[in-house]
């Protein structure tokens, strides 16, 4: 799952340095990406299953993926779907008519959010440095996706691979928890 979903939604951002690179854990920002948050209830959940072209997670902490887009359990009738940058207009498009007059909400939050890959060995030591929730394998596994706290700063935590993760956070927050894992990451340099 990881490498595919490198290569196609998170991939790193063109021209941009890795924010952490120790042999054991590393950090990059990633690539803009087209965000959509959809709010809906049941009969909406189908409709944009098929405007979206994948189906929606229903249980929670899960995401469904295919080779070009993501969607992510948020909530009860809430859910995050990605899709490349350059998809924007016609992602939009197919859900808007798929939905029709189907009540629900749909917003372009693409502007709102940034997102890091963390990985290596220590990527779920390095994370735990400020997310209070166990990121061992068989409690936290791969496909799992939760919102969370890193410190103070509100995130979405989602396990791509053993030791791959994706950050996303408001962008006015992306900084301050990119500079704590860095910080964090210098008690790995002294080891």
């Amino acid at each position: 799952m990881a490498d595919d979903l490198v290569s196609t939604l998170y991939a790193p951002d063109a021209g941009q340095e890795p924010l952490l690179a120790l042999p054991d854990v590393s950090i990059l920002k990633t690539a803009p990406l087209a965000r959509l948050s959809f709010r809906g209830r049941d009969g909406a959940i189908a409709a944009a299953s098929k405007g979206f072209g994948l189906d929606l997670p229903t249980k929670p902490l899960t995401a469904e993926t295919g080779p070009d887009r993501a969607a992510f359990w948020l909530g009860p009738d809430e859910w995050l779907l990605l899709a490349q940058e350059d998809m924007l207009s016609e992602t939009m498009e197919g859900l808007a008519t798929a939905l029709g007059d189907t009540s629900h909400a749909l917003v372009d939050v693409s502007h709102r959010q940034d997102a890091m890959l963390v990985t290596g060995d220590q990527a779920a030591w390095l994370l735990n440095s400020g997310i209070p929730i166990d990121l061992h394998l068989e409690t936290f596994p791969i496909g799992m996706v939760t919102r969370t706290l890193f410190h103070k700063a509100p995130v979405m935590l989602w396990r791509i691979g053993p030791d791959t993760f994706v950050v996303e956070a408001w962008g006015s927050f992306i900084d301050y928890v990119a500079g704590l894992l860095v910080e964090a990451a210098q008690e790995l340099k002294a080891a």
